[in-house]
């Protein structure tokens, strides 16, 4: 995203060289040892594949070795695009190291094991990766990815006088690709529901001005994520990622709420880890504490990673119901809607009543209706009754 330095600049171990866009999250690389910069490998903007060799720190007047010169001891540290923070000198030339093919570390691992060049290997997943499953079909005597339906051809898109070019940024780039992932692998349903909140309004009302003086803003939401801690406790198939390669459903112990955040760059998911063991103030504390990173760019790797279930607050911009898409590898998540003043029928007769609207997508290859409208029925339960929440808490 920004270099820090330029060609001939001296550095120091651990000053940072640059910023760097990945997935959700953007990192400081720091040099690795202290030397003159000889050479930038890439500009501002642009994309660097894994292997790539980033920038070459020296001595003065010592020069680069040229890219496809025959293997020479090097004396100065070379940085190296890796999935995460990690900064390693690229490893030497291997079979089935084809970097210009779009394969992780775990699938380039099993070619390796496999005896299978990648190169060879036609993937099937999102913008041409290379599956585990793809290399195991040519393990077994295919060729490539199983037979699929031919995309239809994109439009044609021409340009006229007064249009405005929009590039898509990495973060951009990233949301497109998960989310064309999700809704054609996934079998997107959906339930929706009405919940009527009118004690728990009350009940933020009445607590969030003690919390104030202390920083703590108590909004609805760690209300819910811990009525959906409660439900993914009792119905753990919710709380699961999906194996697709292997076509089995992984329960997970640990229960971490993914919390959707509108950032000027896109949406980005940093999680609450542990939610079940937090209570409700300490979960408001994560959440504010995550948005904010979240919208200065500022979290770690660590802190977008390990989801096992998604909220989305469509309310806070006046939505009443959504159908939002799955996150995967995780099998459901759930929108929560504006609360907005609605009759409704309470011991037979009618009063004005807070109501939320509630929306629950789900991956049908895991769960169906049935348990997915008693997965809401326990959230609903306990947003309409809230000293449930804390009942169990104790």
């Amino acid at each position: 995203m920004k270099w820090h330095v330029k060609e001939g600049d001296t550095v120091k171990a651990d000053q940072i060289l640059a910023d760097m866009e990945t997935d959700k999250a953007i990192i400081e690389m720091p040099s690795p040892a202290a030397g003159t910069v000889l050479k930038l490998g890439f500009k501002e903007g642009d994309m660097v594949k894994v292997g790539e060799t980033i920038v070459v720190i020296g001595q003065p007047g010592e020069s680069v070795p040229a890219a496809k010169a025959a293997p020479q001891p090097m004396r100065q540290p070379v940085i190296t695009a890796a999935p995460g923070p990690q900064l390693l000198a690229p490893p030497p030339p291997q079979l089935h190291q084809t970097p210009s093919v779009l394969a992780t570390p775990a699938t380039r691992k099993l070619a390796r094991e496999l005896n299978i060049d990648l190169g060879k290997v036609a993937g099937s997943g999102p913008g041409g990766r290379i599956t585990e499953e793809d290399v195991r079909r040519v393990a077994g005597g295919g060729v490539g990815p199983a037979p699929t339906a031919q995309p239809s051809p994109a439009p044609l898109i021409t340009t006229a006088e007064g249009d405005i070019i929009i590039p898509l940024t990495g973060l951009r780039k990233t949301i497109a690709e998960r989310m064309t992932y999700s809704k054609t692998h996934i079998p997107h349903a959906c339930g929706m529901d009405y919940v009527d909140v009118t004690n728990l309004v009350a009940l933020r009302e009445k607590e969030k001005r003690q919390f104030e003086p202390r920083g703590i803003k108590l909004t609805y939401l760690p209300f819910v994520v811990k009525a959906c801690v409660i439900a993914l406790k009792k119905y753990p198939s919710f709380n699961a990622h999906f194996n697709a390669e292997k076509n089995e459903v992984v329960a997970r112990k640990a229960v971490n709420i993914g919390i959707a955040v509108d950032t000027p760059d896109g949406l980005i998911v940093p999680v609450v880890k542990n939610a079940d063991r937090k209570s409700i103030i300490e979960i408001a504390q994560d959440i504010e504490a995550l948005a904010i990173l979240a919208r200065g760019r500022k979290l770690k790797l660590d802190e977008v990673r390990g989801g096992t279930f998604t909220i989305t607050n469509v309310g806070s911009v006046g939505a009443m119901f959504s159908t939002p898409i799955i996150n995967p590898p995780e099998v459901a998540i759930m929108g929560i809607h504006r609360i907005k003043d609605m009759p409704m029928v309470v011991e037979g007769g009618i009063q004005a009543r807070k109501v939320m609207g509630v929306s629950l997508c789900f991956d049908h290859r895991v769960v169906d209706g049935a348990l997915a409208t008693l997965f809401m029925n326990e959230i609903k339960l306990h947003l309409e009754d809230p000293a449930l929440m804390l009942v169990e808490m104790i």
